[in-house]
């Protein structure tokens, strides 16, 4: 059972007591909060926007409480979404340990000061070896810059400085984002292992598995939920359930409550003619005919009043129950039909390679990509796969068009689109429903209004300008204008879709690819995700070989 505001833990490493926060321009993102955080793994979730890393830079003291009192007992460490290595950054530098490295070589050495014998840690190379394992990175030149390494990979050896640091409690901020398969499976290794301290905000429900308890972040405060992802999952789709089924009987509680209101103003009214008829006839004494008057006055009043009470309660309800359903009702995205037949051939690629420009490809410059050979008849879903840098991005924007290969054929007789994390076939400074009458010709102002309210877009909401929008937004931004025109493509690509989601988007995304009756090419390392969608096929590309600028023969 969720419950909020928990009691501070006296053996907690932070304890934060009526915090409330605040956005630059004096938004408020959350009030009154009470947490602690001692010995178990967090995972810390809500909706973009709601302050998640507002809360972590909250804990590790690096930003102020607009109210409230934040207390710590232990040593906190730190693993940010984005660290820019500082120019001439070595690996070492990185893992925090250049200088406790040159002290233990000096010694070594035989060159070492009375000092550097009092400082030398004859540990450290054991340790170091360990936590360099432990994400991966083994056997790395402690020496080279930091700078070139890929993201996942600078991210990867961060972690490894705070296995190295071993603070009291961690804080990860998305540690998972942009990692291959193999870097996520790391993390998530590392995270179990962890004995200390852990609070980790994080889309990714593979990681939020390996935690102990669930804090949900939104406007009202943060509910705690005991265990992993899977049980808070559970016990959210029961409170959905309980809402929706308490919302119902609220809405027929007002109806009769009006519906008791209109029957009573009506009986009272029979009454009232009867008694003016009778009245009209002559045949009673004035005297008490004034007394059934007061008396059918005070009986109307008497009415009126019991009648407001019970409609003011019943509206009371009803509003109170439709806003528990608005907090924990999952967003619906509506996916027309695509009339994609069952045999019909959708995508054929056959032989293709691509052979990277020497320089300005982020995918490695030099490299070449495939052979690759695939074929999607119907309404099938499948997945590419591979590590990083292996060329999935560019296997699908060959798929859909948007890059010509090197060699071989990629022949597609069916409408497609491709959707990548950023949803980049809208134009950040444009509106959504200039967006969507661009990318529909055909269509008019009155049919995009239309067609985007389906997809919540509805009046004002449809004139936002598509770089305001939140990652969630601009997915689902993005899906009204391909899927809501004249012909909606029968093939949809998608690209690492869920990564600048929160979890309630993916859901929203997941429940409306699985009602798309088209085919689906995908590239995501969440696979939970893929397993969601219903993918029935995986293929794998091989990391791309290194070579010239042109294909070998």
């Amino acid at each position: 059972m969720s419950h909020f505001a928990p009691n501070p833990s006296p053996s907690a490493f932070v304890t934060l007591d009526s915090v409330a926060a605040r956005t630059p321009d004096g938004t408020p993102l959350f009030d009154n909060l009470t947490l602690a955080f001692g010995h178990e793994r967090t995972g810390l979730v809500g909706r973009n926007g709601v302050g998640k890393s507002t809360l972590l830079r909250l804990i590790a003291g690096t930003q102020p409480p607009a109210e409230g009192a934040v207390s710590r007992t232990g040593i906190i460490g730190v693993l940010d979404q984005r660290h820019d290595p500082a120019p001439g950054e070595s690996v070492a530098e990185t893992l925090g340990v250049a200088h406790s490295l040159t002290v233990l070589r000096r010694v070594l050495a035989g060159e070492g000061s009375v000092t550097d014998l009092g400082e030398a840690d004859w540990t450290l190379d054991d340790r170091l070896n360990d936590a360099l394992t432990q994400v991966g990175l083994s056997g790395i030149d402690l020496n080279r810059g930091t700078a070139p390494l890929s993201g996942g990979e600078q991210t990867r050896l961060r972690l490894a400085g705070l296995l190295l640091a071993r603070p009291d409690l961690i804080l990860l901020d998305e540690p998972t984002n942009h990692m291959d398969a193999e870097g996520r499976a790391l993390i998530a290794g590392v995270l179990e292992r962890w004995e200390g301290g852990a609070v980790v905000v994080s889309h990714d429900r593979d990681l939020l598995g390996r935690v102990d308890r669930i804090v949900e972040l939104s406007g009202l405060g943060a509910a705690t939920y005991g265990g992993n992802w899977d049980l808070y999952a559970d016990r959210k789709a029961a409170e959905r359930a309980a809402a929706e089924r308490t919302l119902a009987a609220a809405e027929t509680d007002a109806a009769r409550a009006a519906a008791d209101a209109r029957r009573r103003a009506e009986t009272q009214a029979r009454r009232d003619r009867a008694g003016r008829r009778k009245g009209m006839k002559g045949d009673m004494p004035k005297i008490l005919l004034g007394m059934r008057a007061e008396s059918a006055e005070t009986s109307a009043a008497r009415n009126s009043r019991l009648a407001a009470r019970q409609s003011a309660q019943a509206e009371a309800d009803l509003t109170a129950a439709r806003e528990r359903v608005e907090r924990v009702r999952l967003l619906s995205i509506p996916m027309p039909s695509t009339g994609l037949a069952s045999g019909k051939t959708v995508l054929e690629v056959e032989e293709v390679r691509f052979a990277f420009p020497v320089a300005g490809d982020s995918e490695g410059e030099g490299k070449v990509l495939g052979p690759v050979s695939l074929r999607l008849t119907g309404p099938e879903r499948v997945a590419i796969t591979g590590p990083n840098g292996a060329g999935k991005t560019t296997v699908l924007k060959m798929m859909a068009g948007l890059l010509e290969p090197t060699s071989g054929i990629v022949r597609r007789p069916v409408r497609a689109a491709l959707l990548d994390q950023d949803a980049a076939l809208l134009k950040p400074d444009e509106t959504v429903i200039a967006a969507w009458l661009r990318l529909n010709p055909e269509g008019s102002p009155n049919g995009a209004h239309a067609a985007l309210a389906r997809f919540l877009f509805r009046n004002v909401e449809a004139r936002r300008v598509a770089g305001t929008l939140s990652g969630g937004e601009r997915l689902r931004a993005a899906l009204a204008c391909v899927m809501t025109g004249a012909r909606p493509p029968q093939l949809l690509v998608l690209d690492e879709p869920t990564n600048h989601l929160d979890l309630d988007s993916v859901a929203a995304v997941e429940a409306a690819l699985n009602t798309y009756d088209g085919a689906l090419a995908v590239v995501s390392h969440d696979t939970v995700f893929l397993e969601h969608v219903g993918i029935t096929r995986t293929v794998a590309l091989p990391g791309a070989r290194v070579g010239a600028s042109s294909l070998p023969p």
